[in-house]
């Protein structure tokens, strides 16, 4: 019995997907639960499973061609034959973030195309937002899609050659002039995965548009790891890991709610500050394919043990191609953690439309003064980066300030 595979529901807001691998060819025996392909999109990786064993007998697409919802990818020969009636396979999808996502909106570009007679323009709703999110005039763009259809990754190339040639605006980073290295030795070229190529588009326009400052600070964690040590058994049992991070999310939500500016995004003129009456936390995951940022919602209504099992359960889903596209959008506030790494410090990138980053890095023990003499007291540095066009120097201390504060006194955390 021969069926269809086909692409499952991509979700609201994806139109096309990349295909990044295709791991079977004509002729190879699979089993449920073999992955047949890995799909691109701008924010995740998808990985579709064959969900009954057989043969596969066609591949329908190719690696590096777009593809959406429905699209056949594959033609499987049953093993055994279940039932007469034909079935149209609708495969497992599961998802990976991209890494220091920026979220899903953006705000307008200072791109600005020559006043042309506008042209149709043939492109997906959601590639048309994306445009306007940019300030993108979809005239100026080639669309390299079926037809000479727009594709997003037309409009991040078109934005990129721009940022890269315009002569005005603030400091703006050359073309990457072209090189053979290998003149001076044995290279190997290797791509980067789709979810990197697209961060280094987001991330360079973050640091070019947004005026970022960071603020440095440090707090005394000592009773808090004290009291870390003897609570993480129990939340053991519950299935969660009680590292620092669930404390300082603790902490950061406390902070939002007393400074609603850092819980804030500019509207898209520039002229109106949008406080969010919620608190949703992107935690940066390190994952062999770069950072990604999944989001932790209702903060502020979570206890530490609920963010210590939930943290357990979003980073092993993230870093197994797990988590769902939804699950990486719609965060108020970033949190980036180096502190089982190493450091002493470092300046996250702003996530527009967010205002504002936690960075973390390794706490330390240090010698601190207490008034009468100096004692070993573990010492957690971390830092804020911030858009000053929204807040200032001294908004940023008192917000560093108080999260330090609020760490010290660990009764106000449980």
């Amino acid at each position: 019995m021969l069926k269809e595979i086909i692409i499952p529901d991509l979700g609201e807001g994806i139109d096309t997907v990349e295909v990044g691998e295709i791991s079977v060819k004509p002729g190879d025996h699979v089993d449920s639960g073999d992955i047949l392909v890995v799909l691109e999109s701008d924010k995740a990786s998808m990985e579709i499973e064959a969900e009954e064993a057989g043969t596969i007998k066609e591949i329908r697409i190719t690696a590096g061609s777009d593809v959406r919802t429905n699209t056949i990818l594959a033609i499987l020969e049953l093993d055994q034959v279940v039932s007469p009636e034909p079935v149209v396979e609708e495969a497992k999808i599961e998802a990976k973030a991209v890494p220091d996502k920026l979220e899903e909106e953006l705000p307008p570009a200072p791109i600005e195309a020559p006043v042309t007679k506008r042209k149709i323009v043939s492109a997906s709703p959601s590639v048309r937002r994306f445009a306007r999110e940019l300030g993108c005039d979809l005239s100026q763009v080639s669309g390299t899609g079926p037809k000479g259809r727009v594709l997003k990754e037309d409009i991040q190339n078109f934005v990129k050659s721009r940022l890269s040639s315009t002569p005005t605006g603030a400091t703006v980073a050359a073309a990457q002039p072209e090189i053979d290295f290998s003149q001076w030795g044995e290279i190997e070229t290797v791509r980067l995965s789709k979810i990197r190529r697209v961060a280094a588009v987001n991330l360079q326009w973050a640091w070019q548009t947004i005026p970022h400052v960071t603020q440095q600070d440090e707090t005394d964690i000592t009773d808090l790891e004290a009291f870390r040590q003897i609570y993480k058994h129990a939340v053991a049992r519950e299935g969660g890991k009680l590292s620092i991070l669930p404390f300082i999310m603790k902490a950061v939500a406390q902070a939002l709610t007393a400074f609603p500016d850092f819980n804030s995004s500019l509207d898209a003129q520039g002229e109106n500050l949008i406080h969010k009456k919620y608190i949703h936390l992107g935690i940066a995951v390190d994952t062999e394919a770069g950072l990604v940022v999944p989001v932790i919602r209702d903060v502020d209504q979570k206890s530490l043990s609920q963010l210590a099992v939930e943290l357990v359960d979003v980073s092993h889903r993230t870093r197994e191609r797990k988590i769902k596209p939804a699950e990486l959008i719609g965060a108020t506030f970033t949190i980036s953690s180096l502190g089982g790494i190493s450091g002493t410090g470092f300046s996250p990138i702003v996530n527009p439309p967010q205002v504002a980053i936690l960075g973390v890095s390794k706490s330390k023990m240090k010698p601190e003064w207490n008034g009468s003499e100096f004692g070993p007291r573990l010492m957690l540095p971390f830092s804020l980066s911030y858009d000053h066009r929204v807040i200032d120097g001294a908004s940023a201390a008192r917000f560093t300030k108080y999260i330090a504060e609020v760490l010290t006194a660990i009764k106000d955390l449980v």
